[in-house]
């Protein structure tokens, strides 16, 4: 069994910054995709940044020039770097990773707990 634990959250002020991480423990293997979604309140659950383990990264357009992905493939973490933080970024965030599990490209996927992000004055 894999686990993903997430830290990183907390309160911001506008204009701030926070880096959230990911670390997979358990059973050894590889994500081929491991990224970041967030829900808001009452809202649905939306992919923030997804990162290939051939490094192609994908954005939120809202989160672009704003937020950085990363991964260290060796210890299989992922990481968040969120800079000049809006109060719409507030949310719950969670990590993601994906295994492909056929030609066909479907995916079986693990999750974080989630770790709360509050941006507000």
């Amino acid at each position: 069994q894999v686990q993903l634990v997430e830290s990183g959250g907390g309160l911001v002020q506008p204009g701030g910054s926070l880096r959230l991480s990911c670390a997979a423990s358990g059973r050894r293997f590889s994500f081929d995709v491991m990224g970041w979604y967030r829900q808001a309140a009452g809202k649905q659950r939306e992919l923030v940044a997804h990162m290939t383990s051939g490094s192609t990264i994908n954005y939120v357009d809202s989160v672009k020039g704003r937020f950085t992905i990363s991964r260290d493939n060796a210890k299989n973490m992922v990481f968040l770097q969120m800079n000049s933080l809006k109060p719409e970024d507030t949310a719950v965030y969670y990590c993601n990773g994906k295994r492909i599990v056929n030609v066909e490209g479907a995916t079986v996927d693990y999750w974080g707990q989630g770790t709360q992000v509050t941006v507000s004055s």
